[in-house]
């Protein structure tokens, strides 16, 4: 095995050194001397990398995540069943007043907050059991996205440092991905929130600032508070699927669509709006498959997670706790 030590006799971080057969404790010596010349104190570090461990079941974990694709059919059912759907309505009513005001302080209507709560971490119930800091020192000394994951290790100490939470609590999936929003530090850094107003961004514990966190994330990207995420469509006969895509280039009017021969699902003509909205054909199987067109809220969707399939996930949910 061959890794980049960050500091090796004296060779200083923005020269690496390629080392071969570096130990794990080796390693995370160069992430303390990377983290100081970040401006990080010694007292954080020494919390943070106490009993510090190489785990080897997140690298198992990452290079055998699931290679079966379900389709859309077989996917919904599974990710947004309806227990699921119930405890959603359930929490939204519980929550709605506290919701409210949030949505209304960030644009972000509540159905979305929850839905995403519920999709993440099942509404904060699997937010997974890694030490943070353990996870992200073992991902980046692993070698295979050595640079991302030393970012977050970075952007981990940073959050210690500024008080948010302990490093004893501060837990998270084996990727590093933490809280109830199953935010990546760097994410932390650029949205999390203060929603109680106790000087904290806790997205363990409190249930005000994973709200207002989630509703920050979407509101810092575009997210458009009298909009909607889009449709289940159906197709023509022959239609030509490669007009699909959502690079701006593929955006059309609904009204284009309509042109085009692109229905409602039932089979009811599109929406006439008098301000007529951009629209993308997504067709995430194929055309005998699951057919949408979304709007600019679910392109913001897919900038919390790239997946198709989990976007359109949580854009279910959120129909489903309001319809």
């Amino acid at each position: 095995m061959r890794k980049l030590l960050s500091v090796i006799l004296g060779v200083t971080l923005a020269s690496p050194v390629l080392a071969a057969d570096v130990s794990f404790d080796k390693y995370v010596e160069g992430l303390k001397q990377e983290a100081r010349q970040e401006g990080i104190s010694e007292q954080i570090l020494k919390e943070a990398f106490n009993d510090v461990k190489y785990r080897p079941r997140a690298v198992v974990a990452d290079r055998n995540q699931p290679e079966k694709k379900l389709t859309l059919d077989e996917y919904i059912p599974r990710a947004v069943p309806k227990w699921k759907v119930e405890k959603a309505k359930a929490l939204y009513k519980k929550y709605y007043p506290q919701l409210q005001t949030i949505g209304a302080k960030y644009g972000v209507q509540p159905r979305f907050i929850i839905a995403l709560w519920g999709v993440e971490s099942n509404f904060g119930t699997f937010t997974g059991g890694y030490n943070v800091i353990d996870a992200l020192s073992t991902m980046a000394y692993d070698g295979r996205r050595e640079a991302f994951f030393r970012k977050q290790t970075m952007a981990a100490l940073t959050i210690l440092q500024q008080g948010h939470i302990d490093a004893s609590h501060m837990k998270g999936s084996w990727a590093g991905a933490m809280g109830q929003c199953q935010f990546m530090p760097s994410s932390f850094l650029s949205f999390a929130a203060d929603g109680d107003g106790d000087g904290k961004k806790d997205i363990w514990e409190s249930k005000a600032d994973v709200f207002a966190s989630t509703a920050n994330y979407l509101s810092q990207s575009g997210w458009k508070e009298h909009r909607t995420w889009g449709r289940q469509v159906k197709l023509p006969k022959g239609f030509d699927v490669s007009l699909g895509g959502r690079s701006a280039s593929q955006g059309k009017y609904l009204s284009e669509w309509s042109k085009l021969g692109i229905t409602r699902y039932d089979g009811r003509a599109l929406p006439k709006l008098n301000n007529d909205i951009k629209a993308w054909l997504i067709v995430p199987d194929d055309a005998q498959g699951r057919v949408y067109l979304v709007y600019n809220n679910y392109n913001v969707l897919m900038k919390w997670n790239r997946s198709y399939y989990f976007a359109l996930a949580v854009s279910h949910l959120a129909d489903a706790i309001v319809f």
